[in-house]
């Protein structure tokens, strides 16, 4: 063989060796691509596929107490709360309770000053009723009563105070925007700036008024004078229309008009608290957990479709139905953090899609239910 077809040789030896070592290194290369790459659940892709089907912003977080396996589907995003972040309310004040700051037993005079109109009864009963502290939590947990939720705020230290606390104990978002009558006076102010200024008192007779709701009589000497003008202001059709509006689209468009600013993660982590004890006395979170249990709201969302215990508290607006808490599951609790915004098809069905999610995610851990046999007529 000449020196010729010796050195072509040994070149593609030497290529075909550089060829085979780049083919085996990309080939590594693709392996440990595909080794790093996340894998889906089937949980999350249930979770994915059930959320998929709402007409909303949506985000939920899932975790099986029993196994530890969890699920999210952007749940470190921020939600409109609406009422759920009573929540964060519920668990400084049991804690206060532990600290011997705040006493159950103690009673609270409810006067005109103190009513908020939307959810709850306590509005309802005549003023001067006196419920106790236990009343007012069970109360703000079972109907979202607005009476009972600003008269426990003011107990825990305010607004300031409570996010304080939470970002203290490792909350870092979840947060109250504000009081319930705050947003309420800034939709009064769209038709009339000078709104921004009113009472919390103010704000809830002017709410009455517009709503046309009896209870506006006993606001009735706060607009005399020049100010009677106020009450024809937002009885107007074109300004009823402005402020409408404003109560569906704005809590959940704009910050500044949010009760509350929550993610799903970190909701699901105050539940597991709840259900745990870690936050408070074991008593105190058993208590919690019986109110939970009693909830009167959200029959369409996560209770719907289930046999098994639900404990959980709810949010709304015209556009917002989230419901969170704990699934009491054969196979073992479920924490369950469903944030569903700006719904913009029936929130009927919405809620029912909530409930159809829920079952799901039960069936998952769980096996699907076993079919009722019927015995045959006789």
């Amino acid at each position: 063989m000449s020196i010729h077809h010796v050195a072509n040789a040994r070149h593609a030896i030497l290529r075909r060796t550089i060829a085979g070592a780049a083919l085996g290194a990309l080939s590594a290369f693709a392996f440990a691509s595909a080794a790093a790459q996340p894998t889906t659940s089937g949980l999350t892709r249930l979770l994915e596929s059930e959320l998929a089907r709402m007409p909303a912003r949506t985000g939920v977080y899932v975790k099986h107490l029993t196994t530890g396996e969890e699920a999210a589907v952007r749940a470190d995003e921020a939600f409109s709360s609406a009422s759920v972040i009573k929540l964060t309310i519920l668990v400084r004040a049991f804690q206060l309770v532990d600290q011997g700051k705040i006493n159950l037993a103690d009673r609270v005079e409810i006067r005109r000053a103190d009513l908020r109109d939307g959810s709850g009864v306590l509005q309802y009963h005549d003023l001067g009723q006196t419920p106790t502290i236990k009343d007012l939590l069970t109360e703000m947990v079972i109907t979202s009563d607005n009476v009972a939720t600003d008269l426990l705020l003011t107990r825990v230290g305010g607004v300031d105070s409570l996010n304080a606390w939470l970002k203290s104990s490792g909350f870092a978002h979840l947060s109250m925007v504000a009081r319930g009558h705050v947003y309420r006076r800034k939709i009064l102010a769209l038709v009339n700036p000078a709104f921004d200024t009113l009472t919390a008192e103010e704000t809830t007779g002017l709410q009455y008024a517009q709503q046309g709701d009896a209870l506006f009589a006993l606001y009735a000497s706060l607009f005399t004078g020049a100010r009677a003008a106020w009450v024809d202001m937002v009885l107007e059709p074109a300004n009823k229309k402005i402020l409408a509006d404003g109560r569906s689209r704005l809590p959940v468009q704009d910050h500044a008009y949010w009760l509350g600013d929550m993610n799903p993660r970190e909701t699901g982590r105050l539940l597991e608290a709840i259900e745990r004890g870690t936050m408070t006395s074991a008593s105190s979170a058993a208590m919690m957990r019986t109110m939970l249990r009693r909830q009167q709201a959200g029959a369409r969302r996560m209770p719907h479709f289930l046999d098994v215990p639900v404990a959980h508290k709810t949010g709304d607006s015209p556009v917002i139905a989230n419901d969170v808490g704990m699934i009491y599951a054969r196979s073992g609790t479920i924490i369950v953090a469903f944030f569903v915004n700006a719904v913009t098809g029936s929130l009927g069905e919405t809620e029912d899609m909530i409930g159809r999610a829920a079952q799901r995610v039960v069936d998952y851990f769980d096996g699907p239910a076993a079919p009722v046999r019927r015995s045959p007529a006789p």
